[in-house]
């Protein structure tokens, strides 16, 4: 049996305006184009450049998707308008269910009402759901592959999700660290009662061989023990590595992560304890946001109409530590970001001290203190929300800091 040879693909990047693309087309014989022949391999066979010497060393570490047993895609509604809302009262007065109304993730920092009848949504994935809802357990969110230059494509929830949760363009996912089972269970270092770990056995027992430690199904005081929660804050902070993401961004882009196993005890709980308090301030749990580092200083009728950063002429006493730092959109690293500002909801009143860093990073595909802000064009802030806002800023700029600390650690 004959085997075909494999066809040559060369690739050549332009960039630039269309107009500008087609004159630079016109102008040049094909021949004369300095083609770059592409190393074609299996399973992608990419059309684009990889560094597969990169590659190599990316490939040993485990797929999120084998971790995790359980996961998923968010929810869709087919009908937001009807079924999600701001306000639990405006779906009660509704639909005149209570018990049929949960509180979603919709977005980034952006918490909802959805009324969860599974009548009426489109795409409700109960059996996946079921158990993030009135239960207390945690996912990691994540995209799989993305259409534009996203490495930023991560986050943390404790209850549902909506499917565009982390952008509008690819579909979000959620890993959740525990099950639910309907009916008591006999607990084993894998099950507590009421709840099983989503975790692959084989897996976890590497990372048991690298520790030195007893693995345990819920977090406990003891000495040389670790839980699931622990991975969870683990995998969360090299997902957050500038580092990690840098090194391996052609990869990310194409399919759920890989996490490389600890190298040590020692890295993977500087990583921990980094991650945790990620995961605590991307759910507004840490203490940490609620020291606000901005004013809300004219009252008003709280209106947002359009919703605008205008740099201050002042810079910050102590700008944050974030010189080696790198977002994929925002450049963080720019000495810029480190300059204050005012975010303007209307022509009166404004957020003051708000870091340029902060309006400008991005989380998924979102810029989530610009865009929690546009997505309440036209509506009146209440006291809780202004408090919420203020809360968000104190995270961005804390979760830039902490990417930072991060890089310091050597991952791999």
């Amino acid at each position: 049996m004959s085997s075909k040879k494999q066809a040559q693909v060369f690739h050549f990047d332009l960039y630039g305006k269309r107009e500008e693309k087609y004159e630079f087309l016109n102008q040049q014989p094909i021949e004369s184009i300095p083609w770059k022949e592409l190393e074609v391999k299996e399973p992608n066979y990419f059309f684009v450049f990889k560094d597969f010497d990169v590659y190599q060393g990316y490939e040993k570490g485990f797929e999120i998707t084998s971790l995790f047993i359980v996961y998923g895609m968010g929810i869709t509604t087919g009908n937001d308008s009807k079924l999600i809302s701001y306000d639990k009262k405006e779906l009660a007065q509704l639909y005149g269910n209570d018990k049929q109304i949960k509180e979603i993730q919709y977005r980034f920092f952006d918490k909802r009402f959805i009324y969860y009848d599974l009548k009426k949504v489109e795409r409700a994935r109960e059996s996946l759901m079921n158990h993030m809802i009135d239960k207390s357990n945690y996912g990691l969110l994540s995209l799989r592959g993305v259409r534009n230059n996203l490495t930023s494509k991560f986050g943390i929830t404790n209850i549902m999700i909506d499917k565009s949760v982390i952008s509008t363009l690819d579909n979000g996912y959620i890993f959740p660290l525990y099950t639910y089972s309907a009916s008591n269970i006999q607990a084993n270092i894998y099950q507590s009662i009421g709840r099983t770990v989503n975790l692959n056995k084989e897996i976890v027992q590497q990372i048991v061989e690298v520790l030195g430690s007893h693995f345990t199904s819920e977090k406990e005081p003891i000495p040389s023990t670790f839980a699931p929660i622990d991975i969870l804050d683990y995998i969360y902070a090299v997902l957050h590595s500038p580092t990690y993401r840098e090194k391996y961004k052609e990869f990310l882009k194409i399919d759920f992560p890989r996490v490389p196993y600890p190298k040590d005890a020692d890295t993977f709980w500087q990583l921990v304890k980094l991650g945790g308090e990620l995961r605590q301030i991307h759910l507004l749990e840490s203490p940490v946001v609620s020291r606000f580092i901005t004013k809300y200083p004219v009252e008003g009728n709280n209106f947002i109409t359009k919703p605008r950063f205008e740099p201050s002429h002042t810079e910050p006493n102590n700008p944050p530590p974030t010189s080696h730092i790198s977002n994929p959109t925002s450049h963080i690293s720019n000495p810029t970001s480190h300059q204050l500002g005012s975010v303007w909801i209307n022509d009166q009143q404004y957020f003051d001290g708000v870091p340029l860093l902060a309006w400008d990073f991005y989380i998924g595909g979102y810029q989530p203190a610009q865009k929690w802000l546009k997505d309440r064009k036209s509506r009146v802030l209440n006291f809780e929300d202004i408090l919420h806002y203020q809360k968000i800023i104190v995270a961005l700029t804390e979760t830039a800091r902490i990417m930072g600390e991060i890089d310091w650690v050597s991952i791999e």
